[in-house]
């Protein structure tokens, strides 16, 4: 009796050990009981009825990496590539994910394999090359729509390499080489062409200048004339109001002007110089003007 109870005593003990269940934190477990979905198991300690409930799926919540296989493509301008690429994506609903998909990874993988290839078959070679973001937001369009039935959330598409044929890859380079000689030529051109403009206008401007500086010594040279002018003509009108008050007052400046005259003769060292004046009585006559005037001062 005594062994029976203690029989009886193990077999509970191992039912209630086998009925703990303890889930790692961020992991989710799909219980099913009698072949259909109980509850599900989030991170913690939890008890089930063995025999009674089984666990049907074990999956985590964090988000998971799922491979787009290499695979060849023909582009729109038939060139076969080799293209590849990743999609990440994470459970929301671990029932969905259970029971509405045989696998989710390979779904979501085989759904990007088809998407890529007939969005690739779309475009020419060099789009294909420069619309890597393009694919991906396509891809993961399609992809999200796909998967919500399945409880699971596209989060991210990468598209990996793509891989062309040596030979096209080649008249790539050869064409990119061209393209920046080209460029290159384009620059040079362009920069001399500048140069010439630059040249073309400092020659403008120095002209420019030049005009302006001959203009402005022209107007000084006229101002300066205008004075000259105005001082002859304001000397002129002092000369009549002189001659107008003093009838000897234009002989007096006559008598100035021909002593000073004779005086630079009379300076030079030349000795076979002979000085008569053209009329001596005039010099007598200016030089007793001068004794007059000087007399009066």
């Amino acid at each position: 009796m005594e062994m029976f109870s203690l029989a009886l005593l193990g077999v509970v003990v191992a039912i209630v050990i086998m009925g703990i269940k303890i889930v790692p934190q961020s992991d989710v477990w799909v219980v099913e009981r009698l072949g259909k979905f109980h509850t599900t198991l989030d991170g913690g300690l939890h008890v089930i009825i063995p025999t009674v409930d089984r666990i049907r799926a074990k999956l985590t919540y964090r988000e998971q990496i799922i491979d787009i296989e290499s695979q060849s493509v023909i582009t729109k301008d038939n060139v076969n590539i080799r293209i590849d690429g990743l999609v990440f994506a994470k459970v929301q609903e671990p029932k969905d994910a259970t029971y509405n998909v045989v696998d989710f990874k390979e779904a979501v993988s085989n759904l990007a394999m088809t998407t890529l290839r007939n969005e690739v078959g779309q475009l020419a070679l060099d789009e294909t090359l420069s619309n890597r973001s393009r694919l991906n937001a396509t891809i993961l369009e399609v992809l999200d729509d796909a998967s919500n039935s399945w409880g699971m959330k596209t989060m991210r598409v990468e598209i990996k390499d793509i891989a062309v044929p040596l030979e096209i890859e080649e008249a790539m380079n050869m064409q990119m080489k061209a393209e920046r000689e080209k460029r290159a030529i384009e620059l040079k051109a362009m920069a001399e062409k500048e140069a010439v403009i630059r040249d073309a206008e400092a020659s403008k401007q120095k002209e420019v200048l030049n005009a302006e500086a001959i203009e402005r010594m022209a107007d000084a040279k006229k101002y300066e004339q205008e004075k000259v002018a105005e001082g002859q003509k304001k000397a002129m009108e002092l000369l009549n109001e002189a001659l107008s008050q003093n009838s000897q007052a234009g002989e007096f400046l006559l008598a100035k002007d021909r002593v000073k005259a004779f005086e630079e003769l009379a300076k030079s060292s030349s000795k076979d110089k002979v000085v008569v004046p053209y009329e001596t009585t005039q010099l007598v006559g200016s030089l007793s003007i001068l004794a007059e005037n000087l007399g009066s001062k």
